[in-house]
């Protein structure tokens, strides 16, 4: 496929409104138009910190981001978006906004993450309920601290596809939820019903070509089935379609129980040894989370289809392509596909289970591998359900039907192939089997034409440009900052302590009187911004201006070189404190971060003024923060580097201050490390000879280790002699023993 945003339309414009407008946006479109590739391209071309989570486990893996659950830690339960009685919530598994927050248990790093956050993407939204995301949008205005703003003013992409399989939700849920929603889907949420999203839908269709066939599909998706569409479909109906027939063909089927037998009774009738291959896991991979068989049983004849893309170049496979196990020989799978010469040797492929956390360093959102599982691609290919099929493609495929119990279940099917020429019925496809669900049909309505889209583009371009000058002004964060630090320095054990109270009370003094000055100018820029176009922006860029010159300059004198004075001193103290620098690094990094976005709206109004436009002002912007972006990590690999003790320099900086007379126990006590950290240290200087052994152990001690240590045989360990001495020996006893007498040996051999 070409690149997408220079062939679809739609594609170009969904990805300016996330990069380019702080709009919340409703991507779908029907089965086969690219809402994964748009996704993938989001992931890798957006400028915004963001993270992806999905409403399971496989969908949060397949779409390489995390499950809603685990990134907002909620505890179970449906949620109600009104207070409750508490009766009410003990009738059954409910909770609401009260017991919600009261039950949260996000940890500082979470919140942390969640308020930095400038993008959330919640991929297969068509399964994620309506009281769901009301939860989401209560913690994201509670962490986020912005009661008023949907979401905490974070910025949302949905994806997915409302005809296609929808939310699951129990009768007796059901029940007190109906007096709050419309439907389970997640647009009837309240907070959509605040702040509706933008509908944006993918209108090219890349799995199919055939016009008719794209037109039943359409058709299927609308409720407009008309009686020669029942009869087409009627035609391809063909009971008596068995055995070799169905080679290269797989089953869709409604249920799990009954797409495995298919599989296991079609296995166990191919002659042949059964092989087994086991998957491998590393680190943390949630069982219910699993892309892949665990135990993947195979045998030669097998028919399978692959469960993820091919990497390579040329593409050889994709993610439901269908082909047959050839030979298996030494661990080694072949497979041949249906009109292609070539076989392929299958090869393990790994897939991770990510956290994402925020570095405070970089200013940068990162993803943290907790575990990798690893699996040969593929399974097998008999039958498989509509609900696992979701984003795969069949060029072939027997539909049954006949069971087909939720709305959706029979255009997710038919929309799985490539064409009518593939397509079988094992059941006839009863009328009332093709539904739609009317509040998804009722809900796309809402759709403007491209012209709207345009103009709302240009006015989210306007106003993405003004949240950017707005923000710059926005000081909560350093305050807050400083403020947690100063709170926790009672309960922590850190060098130069009173000169760190005594910084801390400076830096928070001086930041709240920004943070003050800085909320009176904001409201300033709220009420010149609607008028600034009048005089072309001079004014607004005079002001600015003035407060940005202000601005930085108090950051540098009362922030920044106080700061960068204690951290000098803290170099002076060794290598005590570390995790103490780091939170002063971090603290320095992001008073730069403010410096550099003062700079960067001097930029926006400066274009303002000049009559550049909103989209090309913005393009400047990225590319500018791009640039920023890779000088501070170029900054902070330097500063690591910086921070980094040279090799050995612990070593005598305990050596130094053994020297100048203090014990083991001052000396750990002073460095902030464990005893047995420095007897470590210091036995290493009798190899030397900087210490003598008698310094570190007494006579007698010395005597008896040297007696174990010539009767122990030479593999013997050290923790086997500290055995056979006892508990009151230390390994820095024995250490330094060693090193003695390794040294009288080396010494002996030198014929010194």
């Amino acid at each position: 496929m070409q690149q997408p945003e220079e062939e679809n339309e739609y594609f170009k414009l969904a990805a300016q409104f996330i990069n380019q407008t702080n709009r919340n946006i409703f991507l779908t479109g029907k089965a086969g138009t690219g809402k994964t590739t748009f996704l993938k391209y989001i992931k890798e071309h957006s400028p915004k910190k963001m993270a992806i989570v999905a409403p399971t486990g496989v969908a949060a893996i397949n779409a390489g981001g995390v499950t809603i659950h685990s990134l907002f830690q909620f505890p179970f339960g449906s949620f109600l978006p009104e207070q409750q009685a508490a009766d009410a919530l003990s009738e059954g598994n409910f909770i609401d906004r009260q017991h919600l927050l009261k039950r949260l248990k996000l940890s500082s790093a979470k919140r942390t993450l969640l308020q930095e956050l400038e993008l959330l993407v919640i991929d297969e939204v068509s399964m994620v309920r309506a009281d769901l995301l009301d939860a989401i949008d209560t913690v994201l205005r509670h962490v986020r601290r912005q009661p008023y703003q949907p979401f905490g003013g974070l910025q949302l992409l949905f994806i997915g596809d409302l005809f296609q399989l929808p939310p699951v939700v129990h009768e007796q849920e059901w029940r007190l939820l109906a007096k709050y929603y419309s439907s389970p889907f997640f647009h009837h949420a309240k907070v959509l019903q605040e702040a509706p999203p933008l509908l944006l839908t993918l209108k090219k269709v890349y799995r199919q070509s055939d016009d008719s066939f794209i037109g039943l599909l359409n058709r299927l998706r609308h409720n407009k089935v008309q009686s020669e569409d029942i009869r087409l479909l009627q035609s391809f109906y063909r009971p008596d379609f068995k055995g070799e027939q169905k080679r290269g063909f797989i089953t869709l089927t409604t249920h799990n129980s009954r797409a495995d037998k298919i599989n296991q009774e079609a296995l166990q009738q191919l002659p042949g040894k059964l092989y087994t291959f086991n998957a491998k896991t590393e680190g943390e991979f949630s069982e219910n989370a699993l892309p892949a068989e665990e135990k993947l049983q195979l045998k030669e004849g097998a028919q399978i289809l692959f469960i993820k893309n091919d990497k390579g170049t040329p593409r050889r496979y994709y993610n439901g392509k269908i082909g047959i196990i050839s030979s298996i020989e030494e661990g080694e799978i072949r497979v041949k596909f249906p009109e292609e010469e070539e076989e392929l040797i299958v090869e393990e492929e790994s897939w991770q289970n990510v956290r994402y956390k925020f570095n405070k360093e970089t200013e940068q959102l990162e993803e943290e591998v907790k575990g990798t599982f690893s699996q040969f691609p593929i399974r097998l290919a008999w039958a498989i359900t509509i609900h696992k099929s979701q984003g795969l493609t069949f060029e072939r495929a027997v539909i049954d039907a006949s069971e087909s119990f939720a709305p959706g279940q029979v255009y997710v099917a038919l929309s799985r192939l490539t064409s009518l020429e593939g397509l079988v019925l094992s059941s006839p496809i009863q009328p009332n089997a093709i539904q739609t669900d009317e509040h998804a049909l009722s809900f796309t309505k809402s759709e403007l034409e491209k012209e709207e889209l345009l103009q709302q583009l240009e006015e989210g371009r306007q106003q993405y440009v003004h949240h950017l000058l707005l923000n710059a002004f926005n000081w909560g964060k350093i305050s807050q900052h400083i403020g947690d630090l100063k709170e926790s320095l009672e309960d922590r054990k850190i060098p130069l302590k009173e000169a760190a109270r005594a910084l801390f009370g400076h830096l928070q003094s001086r930041a709240l009187e920004q943070k003050k000055t800085a909320e009176k100018f904001h409201l300033q820029l709220e009420k010149m911004l609607p008028l600034a176009r009048q005089d072309s922006y001079s004014k607004l860029q005079e002001r600015v201006a003035a407060a940005v010159a202000y601005f930085k300059a108090s950051v540098l004198k009362d922030l920044e070189e106080p700061l960068a004075s204690h951290l000098e001193d803290l170099k002076k103290q060794g290598g005590k404190g570390k995790k103490y620098r780091k939170e002063l690094i971090a603290l320095t990094s992001l008073l730069k971060k403010k410096k550099r976005q003062l700079d960067l709206i001097l930029q926006i109004t400066d274009g303002l003024q000049k009559g550049t436009g909103a989209e090309h002002l913005l393009h400047q912007i990225l590319e500018k923060q791009k640039e920023v972006s890779e000088q501070v990590k170029e900054e902070q690999t330097k500063l690591n580097k910086k921070q980094k003790p040279v090799k050995g320099e612990s070593q005598r900086l305990s050596l130094q201050l053994f020297k100048e007379g203090k014990t083991v126990e001052e000396i750990a006590s002073e460095r902030g490390l464990v005893p047995g950290t420095i007897e470590g240290h210091l036995a290493g200087f009798v190899s030397s000879g900087e210490i003598k052994v008698e310094e570190l152990v007494s006579e007698e001690k010395l005597e008896a280790i040297i007696q174990v240590l010539e009767k122990a045989p030479a593999e013997t360990s050290t923790s086997e002699i500290k055995a056979m001495l006892g508990e009151e020996f230390s390994y820095g006893d024995i250490k330094a023993v060693q090193n003695h007498l390794a040294k009288g040996l080396t010494e002996s051999e030198k014929g010194l």
